[in-house]
């Protein structure tokens, strides 16, 4: 008995020791050059400008050719208003009974015989 009551306790191993794994270190920022910063911007502003003054410039474009389409249409249409009129006056001209009475009339013509046969053919 004396033996169990100066029995040692074995000792407990010791964990291994975990070292604190230490930051990155913060990396120096490349700073960019403030004048590389700006002329990065103007480049985008002068491309922006050509793109906003191209889309104008076709607008103004369609614009004066809807102008343009316009003004054929307006001729257009009095142009077969004319013709219409023409057509009346052509239709006027050429009936068959003004037609008879102008020669009757000023030439002295009469409407041919239905009766006549010309055997001479």
């Amino acid at each position: 008995m004396a033996r169990a009551a100066t029995a040692r306790a074995l000792p407990v191993p010791a964990r291994p020791r975990t070292r604190a794994k230490p930051k990155p270190k913060a990396r120096a920022r490349r700073k960019v050059e403030p004048r590389r910063r700006v002329a990065g911007g103007v480049v985008w502003i002068g491309v922006v400008a050509v793109l906003l003054a191209g889309v104008v410039a076709l607008n103004v474009a369609v614009l004066r050719l809807n102008v343009r389409l316009d003004d054929t249409q307006s001729e257009r249409n009095q142009l077969r208003a004319d013709n219409a009129q023409l057509n009346t006056e052509i239709a006027a001209k050429a009936a068959s009974g003004r037609i008879l009475g102008l020669a009757g009339g000023r030439l002295g013509l009469q409407p041919a015989n239905p009766e006549y046969l010309d055997l001479r053919k």
